[in-house]
């Protein structure tokens, strides 16, 4: 093989060292000062390279001719290549340009309506001829040639993409806009890449999240009472309707598009999942409501009634301080619905969501603990069910101050699911309890133990806590501080926002030298932001991120400030910054995936 190799070797490379190209002194010495735009010197090397080699140095010599205003040569030179190349009718754009720098306006029509007339109808002279008028800014009679393409090609490439490019250039956005919406009808699967195309001519706007030119919805809506067979329309306008955050009109489009296709109420099921992730549940509720009108035999309506009372429930747990007939209103709801289909893990979250009610929005502890405790005792759910269950009635049960009660079933759960998620997040409530108790030497053990959790979000919150007590205390240090922040810490579990506030205020009045400074506002933005006092949430977090950077809040404030523009305070522009801030700061924050996901969202990446 080798010797093989040694002879093939000897044969070829005399053969490859000869084909190597090689560059003459006056070749290299005319593109050198072509490039450095010293026209005259080049003249002087390109007269005798375009006489040797006109196929070669042609461009080159024509441009040069132009650029010494020496046209009538210039004219010559077009002609002759013309002549030798008769099917190039980008030539006659040259020769034109020609005329035009002699104001001779009609000869230089002449050319260009020459160039449109002789044009072979093939993709490889029309990208020329095109491109030639393009150069020259005569936008329309590029997009004469295309369209004279488009008749060749009807069937296969009708040039949408490149006439509405040219559209652009021109400044007619209403006419590029409608060339890619024919793109889309003459093939639906060009949808995507439209999307992208449009994106990219018409721009992001921050403020209303989607297309920032309203004559793109205004010509679809157009197409779409026009041609309402094509549905692919309806659901390129539900994606800019979605990418805005009209939910409303997405669900107008949605519905529309069930009727006509005569579907099951999926895609009105998906909205509303859509809605929720945005919190926008009036729209989420119209999108289960319509979804159960379709009648009970329908294969979603038992999904759409348990996930509209779900939905009346975080519509409900969003407010600040939600009207007691409402809470009433919405309980009625889920026993009726938990007698219609009885207990079943259908039926179980909503079980959960009452005795939550009658816990936090009721004053009922007691009635929500007999009703999970019953739930328990008498129903088979799987095991981590009931663990999911127990973990709840903890957490009731320390509402109620009951709190060996609360310890004894989060230690159950830990038991039972020691090295499970749902364990570690007992260990966690336990750790956090001993917490509460002012027993912060065994909670901060625990919290140790919990820092290596394989759930970030536990890892996170014991870090936080072990963080929060170690500061705090510090070594042979008076815990009274802590001992009252833990309490207030409490009092917040328990609702009790103003008693919480005061608490808070009072440390620090009490313990001018305490090291809880960021703590208390990190918990007194949480509790602005549950009363609906969004400014005062955001003030607060600004304090930690202004003197208290590098404290564990940090990247918390940054990411929370960030969320609270762009969900409450509807500053997109704003929140944007502040997670670009957040992925700059903190790289190693545990909000990171999340900040990147949201920013990219902000600034109008698609997602397909």
């Amino acid at each position: 093989m080798k010797l093989k190799l040694i002879i093939w070797l000897t044969i070829l490379l005399p053969v490859l060292v000869k084909a190597q190209p090689r560059t003459s002194p006056d070749e290299q010495l005319a593109v050198q000062y072509f490039d450095q735009k010293e026209y005259d010197k080049a003249l002087v090397y390109l007269d005798k390279l375009y006489d040797k080699n006109p196929d070669a140095w042609f461009t080159s010599y024509y441009k040069c001719l132009v650029e010494l205003k020496e046209y009538s040569k210039a004219e010559k030179v077009i002609k002759k290549q013309i002549k030798r190349n008769p099917t190039a009718t980008h030539l006659y754009v040259w020769l034109g340009k020609i005329y035009k720098l002699q104001n001779d306006p009609k000869k230089e029509e002449e050319q260009y309506q020459k160039a449109i007339k002789e044009l072979i109808p093939e993709q490889n002279y029309i990208f020329p001829l095109a491109h030639a008028f393009e150069d020259e800014q005569l936008y329309d009679h590029a997009i004469e040639v295309y369209k004279k393409g488009r008749k060749a090609y009807a069937d296969s490439y009708p040039f949408y993409y490149e006439i509405a490019d040219v559209y652009k250039k021109k400044g007619d956005l209403k006419a590029m806009i409608n060339e890619y919406l024919d793109a889309i009808e003459f093939r639906e699967s060009e949808l995507y890449t439209a999307q992208g195309n449009l994106q990219n001519s018409l721009g992001y706007d921050d403020k209303t999240g989607g297309f920032n030119n309203p004559l793109l919805k205004q010509e679809l809506q157009k197409r779409i009472q026009q041609h309402p067979d094509k549905t692919v329309l309806s659901e390129f306008l539900i994606f800019i309707q979605t990418q805005q955050k009209d939910f409303e009109g997405a669900f107008v489009q949605c519905k529309a598009l069930d009727k006509r296709r005569k579907e099951d109420g999926s895609r009105i099921m998906d909205l509303a999942k859509l809605c929720i992730s945005n919190e926008d549940y009036s729209t989420a509720e119209t999108c289960y409501q319509y979804v159960m009108s379709k009648g009970k035999d329908q294969p979603y309506y038992d999904v759409a009634l348990i996930e509209n009372i779900n939905t009346q429930y975080l519509k409900l747990t969003s407010q600040a301080s939600p009207a007691q007939q409402d809470v009433n209103t919405l309980q009625t709801a889920i026993d009726a619905a938990i007698k219609q289909y009885g207990v079943s893990n259908m039926t179980l979250p909503l079980i959960k969501k009452e005795a939550l009610l009658k816990a936090y929005y009721q004053n009922s502890p007691g009635d929500a603990i007999d009703l999970l405790q019953n739930t328990i005792d008498h129903y088979g759910f799987d095991a981590k069910t009931l663990a999911d269950i127990k973990l709840d009635l903890g957490d009731i049960m320390l509402l109620a101050g009951n709190i060996w009660d609360a310890s004894l079933l989060y230690s159950q759960v830990e038991k039972d699911f020691k090295y499970e998620p749902i364990g570690q997040e007992a260990k966690f409530r336990n750790a956090r309890l001993s917490y509460y108790a002012g027993d912060f030497n065994w909670a901060k053990t625990q919290a140790d133990i919990l820092k290596g959790a394989t759930t970030k979000v536990i890892a996170n919150d014991a870090l936080d806590l072990s963080l929060v007590i170690s500061d705090a205390i510090g070594v042979d240090t008076n815990d009274a501080p802590l001992r009252m922040f833990s309490s207030a810490d409490l009092l917040i579990l328990q609702h009790q926002y103003t008693r919480a506030l005061a608490r808070l205020d009072s440390i620090n009045l009490m313990f001018a030298t305490h090291t809880l400074g960021d703590d208390i506002y990190y918990r007194k933005a949480d509790i602005y932001q549950k009363l609906g006092r969004y400014e005062e949430a955001v003030k607060m977090l600004q304090n930690i991120t202004e003197f208290f950077p590098d404290e564990i809040y940090g990247d918390d404030a940054l990411f929370k400030q960030a969320e609270i523009y762009e969900r409450n305070l509807h500053d997109n522009e704003k929140a944007k910054a502040l997670y670009e801030e957040l992925l700059t700061k903190y790289p190693g924050s545990i909000y990171v995936a999340e900040a990147r996901k949201r920013f990219r969202a902000l600034r109008g990446d698609i997602i397909n």
